[in-house]
């Protein structure tokens, strides 16, 4: 089965190619350019030097968020947008799952992938990583740092830290011994994208959709304003 992965949910974009469990190959860009600029032509080229057209997919998967809103958008619709005249199925992937696959080596820790949320909370989920794979410990969320870390304190050091959230934990956490990833392995990767839809039965382009967690900060202040005129009145 070829599969390819796209991840582009925070800063850093990339796109992958699995066939039957081995990476062929992945690109991966982390500058200041809008991931509409980036992510279309590092697919192309992937593929170009693969040898593979989009054509030959048998499936693929995105990350569906949680993470940036503007990000996750364009790794959606990009990806439906190359499934749709082939109707190549889809397959959204939680984009904290795909982070945490980074650490399923660190057999018996507990992998703690954290997403910067703004305003004291991140994205989060917790793994425990167990033969060479991940068993998921509770849903995707948005939770305070603080909250987190009254959850986590009794996993002293078999909690390990990844996520582009995973040092602003780490300032709070590394007391009581919770460990910081690599950096290296400590962010998301299409190559995991990938890894983790090829098991997984994939839909019709038009099911993709994004999974956010929370509105968009415009759409929270507006209710916040609409609220507060609706106490005024």
């Amino acid at each position: 089965m070829l599969v390819l992965g796209v991840e582009s949910s925070a800063r850093a974009a990339s796109a992958a190619v699995v066939k039957d469990g081995r990476l062929l190959g992945e690109f991966f860009v982390n500058t200041q350019q809008t991931h509409s600029q980036t992510l279309l032509p590092m697919i192309e080229a992937l593929l170009k030097n693969l040898g593979l057209s989009c054509g030959d997919m048998d499936l693929m998967a995105v990350a569906n968020g949680p993470g940036s809103f503007t990000g996750v958008r364009i790794g959606v619709s990009c990806v439906k947008g190359l499934a749709f005249p082939g109707a190549t199925p889809c397959v959204g992937i939680s984009t904290l799952e795909a982070i945490a696959y980074g650490g399923a080596a660190l057999c018996g820790s507990v992998i703690c992938a954290a997403m910067d949320a703004r305003c004291g909370q991140v994205y989060n989920a917790l793994f425990r990583a167990e033969d060479g794979g991940i068993e998921r410990l509770c849903e995707d969320r948005a939770i305070s740092i603080q909250e987190l870390g009254a959850q986590c304190q009794a996993y002293g050091r078999e909690l390990v830290l990844f996520g582009d959230g995973a040092e602003l934990c780490h300032r709070e956490f590394k007391d009581w011994g919770a460990r910081l990833a690599p950096e290296a392995l400590r962010f998301q990767r299409a190559a995991s994208v990938a890894l983790l839809a090829q098991d997984r039965g994939g839909a019709a382009p038009g099911e993709l959709l994004p999974a956010y967690l929370r509105m968009p900060q415009a759409e929270r202040e507006l209710k916040a304003r609409r609220e507060t005129s609706g106490e005024e009145q």
